[in-house]
């Protein structure tokens, strides 16, 4: 082969596009319709040819020269409240300056509603003194759109500016011109700059601005607020990188028909990822709860058949809720298994534990499960709560007034042991609860006025909660006919 031709051919290798997948960053020379890596749809893309060689970078001096760790000023880096104390669990305290925060949930779960309390709150100042000028830019709503909200849930703040933008150049613009204490972007997909070729949303346009707003808090020590657009499976819309790119990712959950809304720390450089901040949404806007377990539980008054109250644990707070079970004959040959706000795969199982290890036959009846107030519980700390609601309901016993029920149940019909069950004692105690059925062989302090039962298997744990003994209790009318 002559030297022309190896030339050419490598001069056609170079300019070959490449293929990467802008979730996880895995090439391929060919395209693709799923990523050979992470195994996701539609992710990869072209993204043009490679560099022949290296690169030369240059030397540029340092405007500032490297000090020692122990003399960095760290006054500069403290978190300032927000005035949502919610918010602020979840972010460790408040917005560090320079800091980036996307807030990610689905529509009309309340995210603007929150942001823009924040950034009254902010442009107001703590205890009302020293007001601070927040800039609120919005792509998605009209400026009078914004205004009738901030008029509903009380954000007229004087210092507080709103514009509707939707190009970057024109937001970086009035950034420039109002120097703001905070930036609050609603929503990144919507923001679109001219120099990048692509539709506002798309991977090229979300990082391109990503960049540019990263790059602007952190030069003028703002921080950013910026709101996020998730997927049908949850996850955050756009490039993985963006998610990498910013300071703290928070989940903003909730159900549209529940008033509780949950924000869940994802990543936070500046804090704790285990705090979890409860709202409540309203006419007047979104209120945060400092103690929500009022909002798992019915209220009905005691001797109710089929309930049973536990304590879970939402990242660092204990929270009371209450689960409900309704048990009837069924006519179909294979019974109704349904959940609400539980796995079901997690009340199979105790389904099983309990027709195996309690005696309980389920297997011709319909079992509904469900919680209290749109809460979701996913820690098996609830598993006995559940187990003796359904046994509640199956013999028609109610269980005596102030019970809690916490603990994991095993397959062998065996009580463990959870975390943090003192914690989870001392919530049931201050909401007045008198009766705990706990683990045995846990070590815990009991709380003064709360009577701890501790069973080891679960026949013994129907026994001391005063369900119903478990085995051979049956409600007559449930038998079937000779």
């Amino acid at each position: 082969m002559s030297t022309s031709t190896t030339r050419a051919a490598r001069a056609t290798k170079a300019s070959r596009p490449a293929y990467r997948c802008t979730e996880c960053g895995w090439t391929t020379a060919k395209w693709a319709g799923r990523c050979g890596e992470c195994q996701a749809w539609g992710t990869v893309t072209e993204e043009g040819p490679a560099a022949a060689g290296p690169r030369t970078v240059a030397v540029t001096p340092t405007r500032s020269p490297a000090r020692p760790i122990a003399e960095i000023d760290i006054d500069a880096a403290r978190a300032v409240p927000t005035g949502v104390a919610e918010l602020d669990r979840v972010l460790g305290g408040g917005l560090v300056p320079g800091a980036v925060v996307l807030l990610a949930g689905e529509p009309g779960v309340g995210k603007s509603t929150l942001l823009l309390s924040v950034a009254s709150n902010y442009a107001r100042g703590l205890d009302g003194v020293d007001a601070r000028t927040v800039l609120y830019v919005t792509g998605e709503e009209s400026a009078g759109q914004v205004r009738l909200r901030a008029e509903r849930v009380g954000a007229l703040a004087p210092s507080l500016l709103l514009a509707a933008e939707t190009d970057l150049a024109t937001v970086l613009g009035h950034v420039e011109a109002s120097e703001p204490a905070l930036l609050v972007v609603d929503s990144v997909q919507t923001i679109a700059s001219a120099e990048v070729d692509g539709a506002p949303g798309g991977v090229s346009q979300v990082r391109e601005v990503a960049a540019a707003l990263i790059a602007a808090a952190k030069e003028r020590q703002v921080p950013v607020l910026l709101v996020g657009h998730v997927t049908k499976d949850g996850t955050v819309a756009g490039p993985r990188t963006l998610e990498h790119l910013v300071d703290v990712v928070c989940q903003f959950e909730g159900d549209r028909h529940s008033r509780l809304r949950m924000v869940r720390a994802v990543k936070n450089r500046y804090g704790p990822t285990d705090e979890v901040g409860c709202f409540e949404l309203s006419e007047s806007g979104i209120v945060g709860l400092s103690d929500p377990s009022g909002l798992f539980l019915s209220h009905l008054g005691a001797g109710v058949p089929g309930t049973c109250v536990t304590v879970t644990v939402e990242g660092r707070r204990p929270l009371a809720l209450e689960i409900q079970s309704l048990v009837a004959p069924s006519p179909l040959a294979n019974p109704r298994r349904t959940t609400s706000g539980l796995e079901s795969s997690r009340l199979a199982m105790i389904l099983a534990v309990l027709h195996r290890h309690g005696g309980l036959r389920l297997a011709d009846q319909d079992v509904y499960v469900s919680t209290i107030g749109g809460a979701r519980v996913t820690e098996p700390a609830a598993d006995l709560a559940t187990a003796l609601a359904i046994v509640s309901a199956r013999t028609g016993e109610a269980l005596p007034p102030g019970t809690v029920a916490v603990g994991e149940v095993g397959l062998a019909g065996d009580i463990r042991p959870v975390t943090a069950i003192d914690r989870r004692l001392s919530e049931a105690a201050r909401l007045g609860f008198v009766r705990a059925v706990v683990p045995a062989g846990t070590a815990m302090t009991a709380p003064a006025g709360l009577q701890v039962l501790e069973a080891r298997h679960i026949a013994e744990a129907v026994e001391l909660a005063g369900a119903a003994p478990a085995r051979g209790r049956e409600r007559p009318s449930d038998r079937p006919a000779s």
